[in-house]
C-alpha cells in the first residue's frame, strides 16, 4: 500500500513599505478648500474650464471634420479641459496634501506650461483655418471658438506664471 503524502506547510512573510504607509489616509473624509476659488490661480482655472468648454463645444457643434486642422484644436481643447477639471478637483479637495510623494509644484508648472504652448498653437491653427469662403454656415462658430481659444491661452499663460513663481520659491528653499 501507498503511504499518503503529508501536506507541506508554507510560510509567507509580508512587509509593509513606507510608501504604502505614507499613502494611506488617516480619515475617510476629504477636506474642502473654499478659499482656493477666491485666489487668482483658482479663478484662472475656473476660467480655463468655462472658456475651454466653449472652444470645443463651438467646434463640435459644426461640421469640423471637413477641415482637418480643427481635429488638432479639438484634441487640445478636450484633452486640457479634462485635465484642468481633474486638477481643479485635486486642488479643491486638497488631495495634493495627501500625496506628498508627487512634486506638485513641478507637475503644475509642466502642465500649465504645456497647456499654454499647445493651446497657443491650437488657437493659431483655429484662427488661420477660419474663412467665410470655406463654409459660411459654420463661420460664426469657428470665429467664436478662435476668440475663446486665445482667451484660454491667456489664462494658461497666467497660471504658468503663478506655477513658475511657486516652483521657483520651492526650489530656492
Amino acid at each position: 500500500m501507498e503511504e499518503p503524502q503529508r501536506a507541506r506547510s508554507h510560510t509567507v512573510t509580508t512587509t509593509a513599505s513606507s510608501f504604502a504607509e505614507n499613502f494611506s489616509t488617516s480619515s475617510s473624509s476629504f477636506a474642502y478648500d473654499r478659499e482656493f476659488l477666491r485666489t487668482l490661480p483658482g479663478l484662472l482655472i475656473v476660467a480655463e474650464i468655462v472658456l475651454g468648454l466653449l472652444v470645443w463645444t463651438l467646434i463640435a457643434g459644426t461640421e469640423y471634420f471637413r477641415v482637418p486642422a480643427f481635429g488638432w484644436v479639438m484634441f487640445v481643447a478636450v484633452f486640457y479641459w479634462v485635465l484642468t477639471v481633474f486638477f481643479l478637483i485635486i486642488y479643491i479637495t486638497m488631495t495634493y496634501t495627501r500625496i506628498p510623494q508627487v512634486p506638485w509644484t513641478t507637475v503644475g508648472l509642466c502642465f500649465n506650461g504645456s497647456a499654454f504652448v499647445l493651446y497657443l498653437s491650437a488657437a493659431v491653427v483655429d484662427a488661420s483655418s477660419v474663412s467665410p469662403e470655406r463654409d459660411s454656415h459654420n463661420f460664426n462658430s469657428w470665429a467664436a471658438s478662435s476668440f475663446f481659444a486665445f482667451l484660454v491661452t491667456i489664462c494658461y499663460a497666467g497660471n504658468t506664471y503663478f506655477s513658475f513663481t511657486a516652483w521657483r520659491s520651492r526650489t530656492i528653499q
